[in-house]
């Protein structure tokens, strides 16, 4: 006959012993090199992020940041990859605003956001409108009062990205114009496009590109989806000056592990992130290309993506948008 008092005082033990473990995990945590799986192309805006906090946190923690690029199915092969691996922090998954977009808009990914936690959001870049140079119009509520009555069309760098997403349920939902989605195979064939004045307006966010072609005098910028101004581009205003007042959209780009890794060390590596986001250095790079540095507990971060998932499916479901 078992014993309950006994059976009790080894449960407690074992449960002891389990917590010890996990707390001596995360303090010789890391142990060897931690990978960074980017959900997108070398060169693009998550990977340029990825390397910059990678190095940041191979500095403080005195292990190497190994990032490994896994493009493809909007960002969705890599957040399978990590969705899968083992829970112990050495794999851990970089993407952006598609990990929001994607638990909504692509049906059989083979994993759902409840499969992660989110470690820290890092950087985020409002989305903006902009047009060529020759344009006549000097800002949004411009452009809007001669598009009017008529068809114009917008580019995106493909179908189902934050910025597709966030002009279509603008221009339909908000400014109530006619507007055609030309959908482009990348950001710089749409910006060349841009610049060529092939299209009326190219949707996308200030750290993909548009900060430094609008500082270039290559495109004019319209207007930004932020709160206030944006400090890399100051003279081009806000949705909300040009009349559109509470529509705000940004990329950002998330780090995220799998759900059953120790909090001990999502919290460790939370706090290491956070030392690294407040390093001026790292805020210059970031602020020059177009994005604000963000940093804040874990629960903190967490908290914002599940709210981001709520918005971007709300526009998804409203815009009545799926890909398969």
């Amino acid at each position: 006959m078992l014993n309950s008092r006994f059976f009790g005082c080894a449960a407690a033990a074992a449960l002891a012993c389990l917590l010890g473990a996990s707390q001596v995990s995360a303090q010789s945590y890391p142990a060897r090199d931690v990978t960074f799986i980017v959900a997108f192309a070398a060169g693009g805006v998550a990977d340029t992020v990825a390397r910059l906090v990678g190095q940041g946190v191979s500095a403080r923690l005195s292990r190497n940041v190994v990032v490994e690029n896994r493009g493809g199915a909007g960002g969705n092969i890599a957040a399978a990859a990590v969705a899968r691996a083992t829970p112990d922090g050495y794999t851990l998954l970089v993407t952006t605003t598609a990990m929001a977009i994607n638990e909504t808009l692509r049906a059989n990914k083979g994993f759902a956001a409840s499969d992660f936690k989110t470690i820290a959001i890092v950087a985020s870049s409002p989305e903006s409108l902009i047009t060529s140079a020759s344009n006549p119009a000097a800002n949004l509520a411009d452009f809007i009062k001669t598009a009017k009555g008529k068809s114009i069309n917008f580019g995106t760098a493909g179908v189902g990205s934050g910025s597709h997403i966030a002009a279509e349920y603008f221009f339909k939902e908000i400014a109530k114009i006619s507007a055609v989605h030309v959908p482009f195979q990348g950001g710089a064939p749409a910006m060349n496009a841009t610049i060529g004045n092939q299209i009326d307006l190219l949707a996308t966010t200030l750290g993909g590109g548009a900060a430094a072609q609008i500082g270039g005098g290559k495109v004019k910028g319209l207007a930004v989806a932020s709160a206030k101004r944006a400090a890399v581009v100051p003279n081009v205003p806000t949705y909300a000056e040009a009349g559109y007042a509470n529509f705000e959209a940004a990329s950002w780009v998330g780090i995220f592990a799998p759900a059953n890794t120790s909090p001990e060390i999502v919290a460790k590596l939370n706090a290491t992130i956070e030392e690294v986001m407040k390093d001026p250095q790292i805020t210059q790079k970031l602020t020059s290309i177009g994005f604000d540095p963000i940093y804040g507990s874990q629960t903190q971060a967490e908290s914002y993506f599940r709210a981001e998932v709520v918005k971007w499916g709300k526009m998804v479901k409203t815009l009545n948008l799926s890909i398969n």
